[in-house]
């Protein structure tokens, strides 16, 4: 099993920036992609970005040129750097992790942009 915690989310202004972060433990070892979704009300769940243990990454559309993903192995840390906040990315933001193929979720951190 693998656990995953977020942190980093809260309210911030448009245009304004963020940093979140989700550590894994458990049975680290064999992980590969991890990366985060998000889910605004009413809406499904959506990849934003993701990123392979040797660093490839892919993004959504909507974020590109604002956001960064980024991982530490050595700490089994997976990274979101959210630059030019709009209130459009409010959203419940989830930590995936792929292992063995089998897919592991975060408990999610709120972002808030407000405008």
């Amino acid at each position: 099993q693998v656990q995953l915690v977020e942190s980093g989310g809260g309210l911030v202004q448009a245009g304004g920036s963020l940093r979140l972060s989700c550590a894994a433990s458990g049975s680290t070892l064999g992980l590969n992609a991890m990366g985060w979704y998000r889910q605004a009300p009413g809406k499904q769940r959506e990849l934003v970005a993701s990123i392979t243990r040797g660093g490839s990454t892919n993004y959504a559309d909507s974020v590109k040129g604002r956001f960064t993903v980024s991982r530490d192995n050595a700490k089994n840390t997976v990274y979101l750097q959210m630059n030019s906040l709009k209130p459009e990315d409010t959203a419940v933001y989830y930590c995936n992790a792929e292992r063995f193929g089998e897919d592991y979720w975060g408990k999610g951190t709120l972002v808030t942009v407000s405008s």
